[in-house]
């Protein structure tokens, strides 16, 4: 009885809720997964913000593919910030700036190319790839994440990679680039609705706080060691 209670009363808050923000302007982190995205979001929670849950959108992997964005665009009202797929993603930025005016975009980079690159595959092999070797499509289709070939239809989705070489570092890197351009131009006449940030820079979590408005609470970015989180399969 006081489970079912407690169950009700946190309802009845994430309504109350929903009706205050859900159609506020959003924060949206929209760099590629491996660039400081989960530092990004340990920040964003301890400034407060509420964050979306992670795994009701990868699940929407497919409406993305279609360029269907509606279903993310409702999933936005159940938080503030949101991160990773498919908010990494090319388009969705777009659909999301439309739905929710005078929202903010971070589009988190690495150093280089290569250090993006190297980081994501380090990461894919010791979640999916056999004695930790880059992931094969094999791999990909036999990963078990949210369902048996999750994995490799996102990969599919992602990228324009040869099927038997899903990694080629040539089509990754040039992803990359790519859509991190498009964000830039996109936004190039907006500078206040955009911040491009490095996490790792000395003063990258002073520029967050600024470009948010808020107080700065700690000196630097959360580290965290998202390759060390093996239930977090990114």
């Amino acid at each position: 009885m006081v489970l079912n209670k407690v169950g009700f009363i946190k309802k009845i808050k994430e309504g109350i809720w929903q009706i205050q923000k859900a159609n506020k302007p959003k924060i949206f982190g929209i760099g590629n997964n491996k660039t400081g995205t989960t530092s990004l979001k340990s920040a964003m929670q301890a400034l407060n913000y509420k964050v979306g849950n992670q795994r009701q959108a990868e699940i929407m992997h497919h409406t993305w593919a279609k360029r269907d964005f509606q279903p993310i665009v409702e999933y936005c009202k159940t938080a503030e910030f949101f991160q990773d797929f498919p908010f990494s993603k090319p388009f969705t930025f777009i659909a999301l700036d439309q739905a929710y005016p005078n929202s903010k975009f971070i589009l988190t980079v690495r150093s280089s190319p290569e250090e993006w690159y190297n980081s994501l595959i380090k990461f894919h092999a010791k979640l999916w790839g056999k004695n930790g070797r880059v992931p094969t499509k094999e791999d990909l289709k036999e990963a078990t994440y949210i369902y048996k070939g999750w994995a490799w239809e996102v990969n599919r989705y992602n990228y324009n990679s040869p099927e038997n070489d899903p990694y080629n570092k040539e089509a990754l890197i040039k992803n990359y680039l790519c859509y991190n351009q498009q964000v830039k131009e996109y936004f190039k006449h907006r500078k206040n609705d955009l911040l491009v940030l490095n996490v790792a820079q000395p003063n990258a979590y002073q520029e967050l706080c600024k470009f948010l408005g808020k107080e700065v609470i700690q000196s630097n970015f959360p580290w965290t060691n998202k390759t060390a989180d093996l239930d977090y399969r990114k």
